[in-house]
């Protein structure tokens, strides 16, 4: 992220927490037109600097930044793609509700629609759920190939700033759905819910069973379960970031409803609480203290993770691992290879039956970005193993299969 963009939004937030609303709005729209004003000292040990997503700046940089400066001189506009680049970034990384006037010039960049495609034979259909906790629209793929018997059902949730289109997109779960016969689900958040358009995933109403978001996520499920020809034995789901952070609430909090999660980029069940407790697990930085402490494992998860990701420290990854390691007696196996041109470190534990009940795959140079995702969508990257395409491997077969390397 832009380190002058980067330092303006931390301190728009901090005037946020002060209840300074209006200089933080100020600070928005300077950095908006590629501007930034002279920055009071940041407080020694305060929240900002302890809950930060992305590791500190090199000291060097800073200094030599502080030499060319020229006080009182606004620094060189930027382009407008950069400009909103940055903006789409932060959005992505900023887990907690705004006031609206903060949130406004950040919202309209939640997300893109790029064009699903959808072959013959096969629906892209929009349709909506509403209960007593809220009501949500979502996207239903239905393949082509319709096969015999009832079908398996993939529920994908979709990370801060994306959308159900943009997701799909970028996940590409309905190619693959298309060769299984798969139905796939894309439940889609609410600006109202979340100004960043994030799973509340971090918010203890949203963390426990028949409430908040939990309760309509496992009601779209029904839905689905209801109006198609679903086997309720073969219900997956699956997110990245907010995303799979809720996905592991959801395999934890509904055991019954989902045989297996996915999760990729996200956070263990039980790491926060609130937004300050967001940034801190976001960061890694309580990794030590939320182990073993009420947390525990849902149902089968496989788990992707790059180790350069800036967002969501690697750190969380082995977190859900050690969550099944404390709960689960089984033979723990580690293999290395390389697919799409990224090496990776992939270790499971399995049952006495040999069947998987952690898959994790720690990808060597993947930032916060969907491994081996289409680069048509948001926080994708086309190297690396396809996770889609592991991820419902995982999630359909019993077996476990040797690593696949190129």
């Amino acid at each position: 992220m832009n380190e002058f963009f980067s330092a303006a939004m931390r301190k728009a937030t901090q005037l946020t927490r002060e209840h300074n609303l209006l200089e933080a709005t100020k600070v928005i729209q300077r950095a908006l037109s590629g501007q930034t004003a002279p920055e009071s000292p940041a407080r020694e040990g305060g929240p900002l600097l302890e809950l930060q997503a992305e590791p500190a700046p090199n000291p060097e940089v800073h200094q030599q930044a502080a030499e060319n400066a020229e006080p009182n001189v606004a620094r060189k506009k930027r382009p407008l793609g950069e400009v909103l680049e940055n903006l789409r970034k932060f959005a992505h990384d900023f887990p907690q509700k705004l006031p609206d006037n903060l949130a406004a010039p950040l919202a309209k960049l939640r997300g893109r629609s790029p064009a699903v495609a959808v072959p013959d034979g096969a629906s892209w259909l929009m349709r909506s759920f509403a209960c007593e906790a809220g009501t949500r629209d979502y996207k239903l793929y239905i393949p082509s190939r319709k096969g015999e018997g009832k079908r398996p059902l993939i529920v994908m949730l979709h990370g801060c700033t994306q959308n159900a289109d943009d997701f799909a997109v970028g996940a590409g779960m309905n190619r693959l759905a298309e060769e299984q016969g798969c139905v796939v689900a894309y439940p889609n958040q609410v600006i109202k819910a979340n100004h960043m358009n994030c799973w509340n995933w971090f918010d203890p109403k949203d963390q426990s069973r028949d409430r908040g978001e939990p309760r309509i996520i496992a009601g779209i499920t029904r839905a689905v379960i209801a109006e198609l020809n679903i086997d309720p034995g073969r219900v997956y789901v699956a997110g990245i970031s907010a995303g799979a952070a809720m996905a592991e609430v959801m395999g934890v909090t509904y055991p019954e409803l989902y045989a297996a999660t996915g999760v990729h980029s996200g956070v263990a069940y039980g790491a926060a609480t609130d937004a300050a407790s967001a940034f801190a697990a976001m960061s890694g930085a309580n990794q030590g203290r939320a182990r073993g402490k009420g947390r525990k494992a849902g149902v089968r998860t496989i788990i992707f993770h790059g180790t350069s990701d800036r967002v969501v420290h690697p750190s969380n990854g082995e977190a859900i691992l050690d969550d099944f390691r404390a709960s689960h007696a089984g033979a723990e196996t580690q293999s290395d290879g390389v697919a799409g041109g990224r090496a990776f470190k992939r270790t499971v534990i399995a049952d006495s039956s040999g069947v998987p009940q952690v898959e994790r795959w720690a990808v060597e140079g993947l930032g916060h970005a969907w491994s081996g995702g289409s680069p048509e969508g948001t926080y994708t990257d086309p190297q690396g193993p396809d996770a889609s395409r592991e991820m419902l491997r995982f999630f359909l077969n019993d077996e476990r299969p040797a690593p696949r390397t190129s």
